[in-house]
């Protein structure tokens, strides 16, 4: 057991409590990045989930680093950790088990091979389901038995009862709160059923980190950047940030474009080019202009748009 204030300084305005920890690492945990910059609130509701077996979902908009965060509490625990996309191909089938054919004494024999669900459920693992509001609904039904407060599983075709491992965890992350894509942003989303969202404990929403946090993480993964350039660059994506939720363009930038933008400019030593490479060219070429605005105010010069 740990203390949260000890292992979690940046969670000192919340109230202390002790959580659960393995003392060794395993092949499944991940590995701190000591540069990650974690959101003290976003953090204690998912430490809340590891110390209460809480069920944790973690909402937000794309590049908020909402699944690497996870990790991250989970790495500095030493928690193995299991992180499943459930995107269009994910069946049942992966999930819960399907028979297979084996040989065996040169026989060919019918065995049950377990899904990814049943194998962690048993294990002292936390299971990330991300994209969690893109899955499909015969697959959402096998995690809803889950996330009861006992959360056993049940296997028919075994006629089986499955008790989850004591430090097995469950969390997910998702851009939406289950309403779909009403808003036009995240095509492929689900609408969720209520019962279902009902089911999870805590819900936390992870936005993007303020500029002096966002600097540091800029600055830990390109040093070679000059803390000037990086305050330009933050300014930059936070117009975007401001002109995408006035509907004024299509896309933003995220903390992982501005990271793509500095690496591109350690490559190409063209703060421009790196610029372009990263993000104007996924604009439209309507916002181009308006882009170019955004960043003639940061940085005082022109940017030079391509037209072709």
């Amino acid at each position: 057991m740990v203390s949260l204030h000890s292992v979690f300084p940046e969670c000192r305005g919340f109230a202390d409590f002790q959580i659960p920890a393995f003392s060794q690492k395993s092949d499944l945990v991940p590995s701190v990045d000591p540069s990650y910059q974690l959101n003290p609130q976003a953090s204690v509701a998912i430490l809340a989930g590891f110390a209460y077996n809480r069920r944790v979902l973690i909402q937000g908009m794309h590049g908020t680093g909402k699944s690497t965060h996870l990790e991250q509490v989970a790495a500095r625990l030493n928690w193995p950790c299991l992180r499943i996309n459930l995107d269009g191909q994910i069946t049942r089938m992966d999930l819960v088990g399907k028979e297979i054919i084996t040989l065996e004494d040169g026989k060919q024999i019918t065995q049950f091979q377990e899904g990814l669900i049943p194998w962690s459920l048993q294990r002292s693992i936390a299971l990330i389901l991300d994209e969690y509001d893109a899955g499909q609904a015969d697959v959402m039904f096998v995690i809803q038995r889950m996330l009861e407060r006992e959360g056993r599983l049940t296997l028919l075709d075994q006629n089986r009862v499955i008790e989850p491992n004591p430090a097995f965890r469950i969390f997910a992350t998702s851009n939406t709160v289950g309403l779909g894509n009403w808003n036009g942003l995240y095509q492929g989303t689900q609408l969720l059923n209520h019962g279902q969202m009902d089911r999870w404990d805590i819900v936390a929403a992870l936005n993007y980190l303020e500029p002096a946090e966002e600097e540091k993480i800029l600055l830990a993964k390109v040093p070679e950047l000059s803390p000037e350039t990086a305050k330009q660059m933050i300014a930059l994506a936070n117009l975007s940030r401001k002109g995408f939720e006035a509907g004024d363009i299509s896309t933003l930038m995220s903390t992982r474009t501005l990271i793509t933008w500095g690496e591109n400019w350690r490559i190409f030593k063209d703060l421009q080019l790196g610029f372009t490479l990263a993000f104007l060219n996924k604009c439209e070429s309507e916002e181009k202009a308006l882009v170019a605005e955004y960043y003639q105010r940061c940085f005082a010069a022109e940017l030079v748009i391509n037209q072709n």
